[in-house]
Formats: C-alpha cells, sequence, structure tokens
C-alpha cells in the first residue's frame, strides 16, 4: 500500500527539477550563456555557434543532476511537502504547532540520512523505517490537530464550569419539587445532564492521555532519529533493524488506538461532543 512518503517522493522529484532551475548557480549558468554567446559567440575559429548554448544545457544538466541525488536537497524539498501537507501554521496554539514543528525537523534529517546510504539492503530498510515515518508524522499531525481544536473549544470549556452547577440546582430543584410529574421530568434532565458531565470527563481524560501520548511521541521520534544513525550494514543481519521498524509500528499504532479513542467522544471538526 503506497506511504504519504511514497506519494510525496513522486511529486518532489518535478520538485526539485524546478528547484534546481531557480538555484543561483542555474542563473549564473544561464546569464553567463546569454552574454557569452551575445559578445564572443566565436571566441576561436574553430567554435560553433551553438557552443556556448551546449555548454550552458550541459551546466544545467549538471546541476539539476546533483539536486536530484543530493541528500540535503531531498530532504529540504521532502520537509517542504510534508509541511504543506501536515502545516503547521494550521495549529493555532503555540506549544503544540511546535511540537509538530519539531517532528517535521526531526523527519527531515532521518530522511536526510536514508538519503546518504548507499543503494542496497540498508537503503531498502531505512527506506521501510521512513516509509513508517511518514504514518507517525500523519498521525502526530492529527493528534495536535484535535488537541488544538479542543483547547481553542470555547463551549466545551465553558460546559465543564457550569455543568456541575447545573447539576446541583436541578438535584436542588428536585429534592425541594412535590409534584410527581415534574419530579419526574426533573429526573429525566437530572440524568441527561450526568450522561453531559461523565462524556465531558471522558473527553477530558482522554485529553490529557494524548496530551502525554504527543510529547512521549516527539521524544521517541528523537530516540529513533539517534538509532538511525547508529544503524549500519552488520544490524541489518542481527535484526536491528527490524526492532527499530518494530517500534516505529509500535508507535503508529499507539496513535492510532488514541485518535480512535478521542474521535468516538469528540468531532475536533464540529467542536462538540461526538
Amino acid at each position: 500500500m503506497p506511504t504519504i512518503r511514497t506519494e510525496l517522493q513522486k511529486r518532489a522529484q518535478s520538485a526539485i527539477i524546478q528547484y534546481a532551475f531557480f538555484r543561483w548557480e542555474s542563473a549564473v549558468v544561464i546569464a553567463m550563456t546569454i552574454v557569452l554567446t551575445a559578445l564572443f559567440p566565436r571566441p576561436f575559429a574553430w567554435w560553433p555557434l551553438w557552443g556556448w548554448p551546449l555548454l550552458g544545457v550541459t551546466g544545467l544538466a549538471g546541476i539539476v543532476a546533483t539536486s536530484l541525488t543530493d541528500a540535503e536537497t531531498n530532504a529540504k524539498v521532502l520537509l517542504e511537502l510534508f509541511q504543506e501537507q501536515f502545516n503547521p501554521r494550521v495549529i493555532q496554539d503555540q506549544a503544540l504547532r511546535e511540537k509538530v514543528e519539531t517532528a517535521l525537523e526531526y523527519q527531515q534529517r532521518i530522511e536526510a540520512l536514508v538519503r546518504r546510504q548507499r543503494r542496497g539492503v540498508l537503503r531498502d530498510h531505512l527506506e521501510n523505517s521512513a516509509n513508517q515515518l511518514s504514518d507517525w508524522m500523519r498521525n502526530i499531525y492529527r493528534l495536535a490537530q484535535r488537541l488544538d481544536a479542543y483547547r481553542q473549544d470555547g463551549l466545551i470549556a465553558k460546559e465543564r464550569e457550569t455543568v456541575p452547577g447545573e447539576i446541583d440546582e436541578l438535584a436542588d430543584r428536585r429534592q425541594r419539587q412535590h409534584n410527581p410529574q415534574v419530579r419526574e421530568q426533573l429526573d429525566e434532565v437530572l440524568e441527561s445532564k450526568k450522561k453531559q458531565w461523565a462524556a465531558l470527563q471522558a473527553l477530558h481524560t482522554r485529553m490529557k492521555q494524548a496530551e502525554l501520548q504527543l510529547e512521549q511521541s516527539v521524544t521517541a521520534l528523537a530516540t529513533i532519529y539517534s538509532q538511525v544513525q547508529l544503524v549500519d550494514a552488520q544490524d541489518v543481519d542481527s535484526g536491528r533493524s527490524e526492532r527499530l521498524q518494530t517500534d516505529i509500528k509500535e508507535q503508529v499504532d499507539q496513535l492510532n488506538d488514541l485518535i480512535g479513542a478521542i474521535n468516538e467522544v469528540y468531532d475536533y471538526h464540529t467542536e462538540g461532543l461526538g
């Protein structure tokens, strides 16, 4: 199944070519080609009229080739595409936005490490790890979105403040009410309010878990970055790279489960209890 990273890599190829043409080195090559063709079309008797354009095209081709194979350039372009896919600026809460930005930075560094590896079994294993990391990054972003919506949700905050008082007031009214029909209606409203309060408490607990999980996930991503730096060809045979992928999968699954649990009780699109 194609991962987010696989899809973005396809887009990255064309983006890198565009990036290569807009590099300052490309601008210099184009400018020099135009100037030399105009002022010195034939600096030597044997020099063909198409000599400078040919050198210019060759120079541009070299710049494009080095851009496509440069690990840092590839990682940078891929990061920009990830930032478009998982835009940190969408997150209003500064602390959450910084966590997303930190996660993206670690992903860029891991991507650069993978790109610097020579083609082979080790590179393939690290590529698989990087593909899993794209799912990890997606889940970090999704979790940050839900936490951000919750923190910005004024209605939920208001209900957490007012519902306990409303329950106490309804209970007091019921105790003082002697009309059986009115007491029955108050019982129904009171039961509804208690369910609402239970849902608010469950949501708050889940969000507290989400805050801790997000912090743990970003820290774990830093640990994965350190582990990727230490992986070498011998680790492929020892099973270390497989354990690395297992660790990543566990993180992805944990985030998936937590996001699913939050979705059961909170619709962050509409900012309300599910």
